[in-house]
């Protein structure tokens, strides 16, 4: 069960897109904001279910997933320290556009969405920061999109890799907290197809394994399974 502490942490002192803000700005955040302290494997938000907050990440690791059917999911993205999830919610979505489970214990600021909204409409520096965070998570998106239309499998999961090991997962082990279902959900690929082509890939010395952690060795290789498959 998650605890609940609203003088914890305040945003402004965690990295992210908040820092630069004036105190007064930061003030009036953080009389709006709840923060939650979810537990490994715990529920930040369901699909589906009313939104009513802006999720920042002070502390933490979160797996962002669609839910396409009631066997069937669609790994989205990772959010870690710094990230906001559920930001189109500003903008007339009522309802959550996918779920979010926290990987590892994380510390989650839920921010009044109405409030943001006035914060970004009152700062142009701001609004684009922000807007430019958005912009990156587009590209992941089309990157989702490409996998499920056109790629092989070797070539979807060769997309995972890359993305999970990127350098924005620098300081984050991120494998240490994905099960092969997992990985297979960021690819679109059964966790047969996963664990299969995952051996493939040490086989041809492009990764290596080391219990649960999965360190490419060869990314030129990847690269190009990812580009042709």
């Amino acid at each position: 069960m998650n605890s609940i502490d609203n003088n914890k942490k305040n945003i402004g002192t965690s990295t992210g897109c908040f820092q630069n803000l004036g105190i007064n700005d930061l003030q009036i955040i953080n009389e709006k904001k709840t923060q939650v302290t979810f537990f490994k494997d715990e529920t930040v938000f369901k699909q589906g279910a009313f939104a009513s907050n802006v999720l920042f990440i002070n502390q933490g690791l979160v797996r962002v997933y669609l839910q396409t059917n009631k066997n069937k999911q669609i790994n989205i993205r990772l959010a870690k320290k710094g990230d906001l999830i559920a930001f189109s919610s500003i903008f007339g979505n009522d309802t959550y556009l996918y779920s979010a489970v926290a990987l590892k214990d994380s510390e989650i600021c839920m921010i009044n969405k109405e409030a943001l909204k006035k914060l970004l409409l009152k700062n142009p520096n701001f609004a684009m920061q922000i807007n430019s965070k958005n912009c990156h998570n587009e590209n992941r998106y089309i990157d989702i999109i490409q996998n499920i239309s056109y790629k092989q499998m070797r070539g979807k999961l060769a997309s995972t890799l890359l993305y999970l090991s990127s350098e924005e997962f620098i300081d984050e082990n991120v494998y240490e907290y994905l099960t092969r279902q997992n990985i297979a959900d960021f690819a679109s690929i059964s966790v047969e197809s996963a664990v299969k082509f995952i051996k493939e890939f040490e086989k041809e010395g492009i990764i290596s394994l080391h219990s649960k952690r999965i360190t490419i060795l060869d990314q030129a290789k990847l690269e190009e399974i990812n580009m042709r498959s």
